[in-house]
C-alpha cells in the first residue's frame, strides 16, 4: 500500500485478494470503515478502479490499482437552518412535530445538513444533548420518507424519561400504511425478528435465528381499487424498517416503498400510463399519525394525533375514483 496524501490512499491487489468483493476487499484494508461506509463511498464516487467508478460487487483482479479518497470529516458542530416541519406541541420539556415527508431527522452520511435537527435548532436552543452533538434531543426517529408525529426531548431529565417508555413498549404508536393486496381478514399480529439482511447491508430482513424480536398489529381499514389496503398498524417494538420489513415479508409491502416495494413494471401492468397514479406516488405510503406517552412532568398520558398528508390523501381519492 502507498498513501499518496493524507485523504487519498492507494491499494493495489495481489494474487491472494483475487474475485473478493470490492466492498469486503477495502474493508480489510482500511481500518475504522464500515462496509456500509465504504459502499457509501464506493456509490459517490470515491473510489476509483484502475482511475475508473466502480461498484461494490465488483470482483477485484490482480494488478488492480484502487484509489480511495476519504472527503474531510464534517465538523461536530450543527448550525440552525429554517427547514419546514410543523409544530403541534411545545413546553419547557418537550415538543411534538408532524414531521413531512422527505425530511432526514439528523445528520448521517450523504445528509449534513437540511435535517429536522437543524430546523429544530433554529426553533428553540434547550434542547437535550444527551442525544450527541448529531442528535440533541431525539429520542426515536422515522424513515425519511415516512411522515407523521415525532416527540423531541428538551432536557435531559425528559430525554431519558421518553427512551424508557420506547424501550419498554409503553408508547402508544398508531401508522396508517397504504399496502399492496387485499388483506386477508380485518385485524392481525407479525410476530417476526428482524435483522440486517446478510447481503444487502443497507436493507433489513426477517431473520428467524439471529434477528431481534419485533412486533406489529393491524387492522384493515378499507379495501381500494380491487389491489390495495388501507390499514392501521401499531409496532409494539422499534426495529429499522419494521413495519416496511413485515408487511413486506407477509406479502403486503406498502405503496411506494422504494427498497421492500414492486417495481414500476407492477404498475404497468396494472395501470395505464395516462392514471396518472404512479406519477402521484414518490414515497412509501406510511404516516405516523397517532403518538401516545407519559410526560415526564406529572406523569400525565398525552396523545397527539395529525391528519394524513396532502400526498397520501390525493392517492386514496385517486384509487376511490377507480372503485367507482
Amino acid at each position: 500500500m502507498k498513501q499518496e496524501e493524507d485523504s487519498s490512499q492507494l491499494f493495489f491487489v495481489n494474487a491472494a485478494d483475487t474475485a473478493q468483493r470490492l466492498d469486503a476487499f477495502l474493508v480489510l484494508q482500511i481500518q475504522n470503515l464500515t462496509r456500509s461506509r465504504v459502499q457509501e463511498l464506493i456509490r459517490t464516487g470515491s473510489v476509483r478502479v484502475n482511475h475508473q467508478p466502480s461498484k461494490p460487487g465488483y470482483r477485484v483482479k490482480p494488478g488492480d490499482h484502487i484509489e480511495v479518497t476519504l472527503p474531510p470529516p464534517q465538523p461536530l458542530r450543527l448550525d440552525p437552518e429554517p427547514v419546514t416541519f410543523e409544530l403541534i406541541h411545545e413546553d419547557p420539556w418537550l415538543i411534538v412535530v408532524n414531521k413531512p415527508p422527505g425530511v432526514v431527522v439528523h445528520p448521517a452520511p450523504g445528509h449534513f445538513t437540511g435535517t429536522l435537527v437543524h430546523g429544530l435548532l433554529q426553533h428553540c436552543t434547550d434542547l437535550s444533548g444527551i442525544g450527541g452533538v448529531m442528535r440533541p434531543g431525539i429520542v426515536h426517529r422515522l424513515d425519511k420518507d415516512t411522515s407523521g408525529l415525532m416527540v423531541v426531548a428538551k432536557n435531559d431529565a425528559a430525554h431519558a424519561f421518553l427512551s424508557g417508555q420506547f424501550k419498554t413498549g409503553k408508547v402508544t404508536k398508531k401508522y396508517v400504511a397504504l399496502v399492496h393486496g387485499i388483506v386477508k381478514g380485518q385485524k392481525g399480529e407479525i410476530n417476526l425478528p428482524i435483522g440486517r439482511h446478510p447481503v444487502r447491508r443497507k436493507e433489513m430482513s426477517v431473520q428467524p435465528s439471529k434477528g431481534r424480536a419485533a412486533k406489529t398489529l393491524w387492522k384493515k381499514q378499507e379495501e381500494l381499487a380491487g389491489l390495495f389496503s388501507l390499514l392501521s398498524v401499531s409496532p409494539k417494538t422499534g426495529r429499522t424498517h419494521q413495519i416496511r420489513v413485515h408487511l413486506s415479508h407477509v406479502g403486503y409491502p406498502i405503496v411506494g416503498d422504494p427498497v421492500y416495494g414492486p417495481r414500476r413494471g407492477w404498475w404497468k401492468k396494472r395501470f395505464p400510463e395516462d392514471s396518472g397514479l404512479l406519477g402521484r406516488i414518490e414515497r412509501q405510503m406510511l404516516h405516523a399519525g397517532t403518538l401516545g406517552f407519559v410526560h415526564p412532568q406529572g406523569g400525565e398520558y398525552r396523545e397527539f394525533t395529525v391528519p394524513l398528508p396532502a400526498d397520501m390523501e390525493l392517492v386514496l381519492e385517486m384509487l376511490k375514483r377507480i372503485d367507482t
